[in-house]
């Protein structure tokens, strides 16, 4: 029997089973799955009742909160595209975004509503303009709750349409269909430990990949999630106290930020028990640091990306408990292996699988039910990053004889010295392993002889001194002499980063090169 692949589903199994549980945590507000579910079917109609068609966008500029949450569900069952904004963009931003993909509907928080004020006027597309702290709950308290009709779904149709973060180039706005978001969800519960007990934070924003990989599997499984509205660290620790919350996802200079805040030690943390780094490449120091932090909390890796659900390999695909702890913390940084319903390689530009040997570097290509539909509306993008069945990730790996993956770099920001191609992250591991580095980047600076080379910006920790000569000297048996960094920058400041926690190396290798002739990479 032909049943559609739909989140609608797991919707609907959670009301079913999991009908008085309290599922969703929002600040002081909580809802069973039973309520939860009322409030996304009442959301369907609502929509319904404003016109909207299949197909038509539904764009959310708003923090983590209940709302938005209700959209993964609700404005799919209306059968319309749910489409989370970024909310750390600037208004040009949003509005070439909005342009870009025109959504018949925009909600928004408080927070945003000067600058929604401004949009109204350059986007006369959006026809409904609805505050969620305010307009949302009138309508909803008007609609009439009723299930999916499941059988009635096209499972190829897109549901979620999310943008790139831009870091390498334009944004752009990913495609996933119902069997794309529901084949990705059974492919990862398995990384699920006792979803009875267990209290999953949405701590990463859920407009980026590593935020929004989570709800389907959280709904299917009845797991309570609580939302975090904003990332800060006491407000983290309060909710992990406060609810006993047991596993958080993070990039790494969020848990960076968690291990050194000042009042970590007041909090009772004991509760947690894992931790799922990604977004970013980790190092073996960071997981021993985390693990110091958070005793007890298992602290693991995840790859993936916007245009692959997103989570294509983890590190805790294999059992690594029997290991000594230098090589378990080294395999628990790294990409791991893939997930289920994945097919993963590492090659070079004619598609041929580099030597697992560590040490060849390859793009990282993948083949699954998790890569997307394609860019909306760029058919031309889509193909450029597409071999046949095979996505190209632009992500530069080494990889084990047994298929572990290491991410090295991204393609265009791997700095070619001289000829020799050198993995800014491998750089920056090794110096964040120092005691005295709170973060690093390391980015390509220009040079007469070399045409580039490393450089590093470094951040101290607070009450910390180090000098680039003591940093050379500590680097010397950690790298060979062409990859370590020409010259150190310090800084107490912190890095500019993304609105995911991503720090941004593009802006501060911008300012190297202002004025001379940058290298072109495909």
């Amino acid at each position: 029997m032909f049943i559609p692949l739909t989140p609608l589903r797991f919707l609907e199994r959670a009301k079913e089973l999991f009908a008085e549980k309290i599922g969703i945590v929002c600040g002081e507000r909580q809802f069973t799955y039973a309520q939860f579910a009322d409030r996304c079917e009442r959301l369907a109609d609502a929509l319904l009742r404003l016109g909207l068609e299949q197909g038509d966008r539904v764009a959310y500029l708003s923090f983590n909160t209940h709302q938005l949450l209700e959209g993964y569900y609700g404005v799919i069952q209306a059968r319309g595209i749910v489409m989370p904004l970024n909310v750390r963009l600037s208004e040009t931003e949003l509005q070439n975004i909005l342009q870009h993909a025109t959504p018949k509907v925009l909600f928004y928080e408080a927070d945003f509503a000067a600058i929604v004020e401004r949009l109204r006027a350059r986007c006369a597309f959006v026809q409904h303009w609805i505050l969620l702290n305010g307009a949302y709950e009138e309508m909803l308290a008007h609609a009439q709750p009723s299930p999916a009709d499941i059988l009635s779904y096209d499972e190829t149709s897109i549901v979620e349409l999310f943008y790139t973060s831009g870091s390498t180039g334009t944004p752009k706005g990913v495609t996933l269909s119902h069997r794309t978001l529901y084949l990705h969800a059974l492919d990862i519960v398995y990384q699920y430990r006792n979803p009875d007990h267990m209290v999953d934070l949405h701590t990463i924003p859920m407009f980026h990949a590593n935020g929004w990989g989570r709800p389907q599997a959280s709904v299917l499984l009845g797991t309570k999630q609580v939302m975090v509205r904003r990332f800060e660290p006491t407000f983290v620790f309060r909710m992990i106290q406060e609810h006993g919350a047991t596993d958080m996802c993070l990039v790494p200079t969020m848990l960076n930020a968690l291990i050194h805040a000042p009042d970590r030690s007041q909090w009772n943390l004991s509760s947690l028990e894992r931790i799922m780094m990604g977004g970013a490449a980790s190092s073996p120091e960071l997981v021993q640091r985390a693990e110091a932090a958070f005793p007890g909390a298992e602290c693991v890796s995840g790859y993936g990306l916007t245009e692959t659900s997103p989570v294509i390999t983890t590190s805790f695909s294999k059992d690594l408990s029997g290991l000594p702890d230098v090589e378990r913390r080294r395999l628990c940084a790294s990409a791991g292996w893939s997930v289920p319903g994945v097919v993963i390689r590492v090659v070079d530009e004619n598609m041929r699988d580099v030597p697992r040997d560590m040490e060849t570097m390859g793009e990282v290509v993948v083949m699954s039910d998790h890569v997307m539909d394609g860019y909306y509306r760029e058919p031309e993008a889509t193909r450029a990053v597409m071999t046949g069945a095979w996505f190209h990730t632009g992500d530069m790996a080494i990889w084990e004889q047994s298929g572990c993956i290491h991410i090295v770099d991204r393609k265009k920001e791997i700095i070619i010295s001289g000829g020799e191609n050198i993995s800014s992250i491998e750089v920056e591991k090794a110096i964040f392993a120092h005691p005295a580095v709170l973060e690093c980047a390391v980015v390509a600076a220009p040079d007469e002889k070399w045409g580039e080379v490393p450089l590093a910006v470094v951040c101290l920790k607070s009450g910390q001194q180090l000098t680039q000569e003591e940093l050379f000297a500590f680097l010397e048996s950690r790298l060979s002499h062409y990859k370590r960094p020409r010259r150190v920058e310090f800084t107490f400041d912190p890095l500019p980063k993304t609105g995911t926690g991503k720090i941004r190396k593009m802006a501060l290798r911008e300012r190297f090169w202002e004025g001379k002739t940058k290298r072109v990479q495909g």
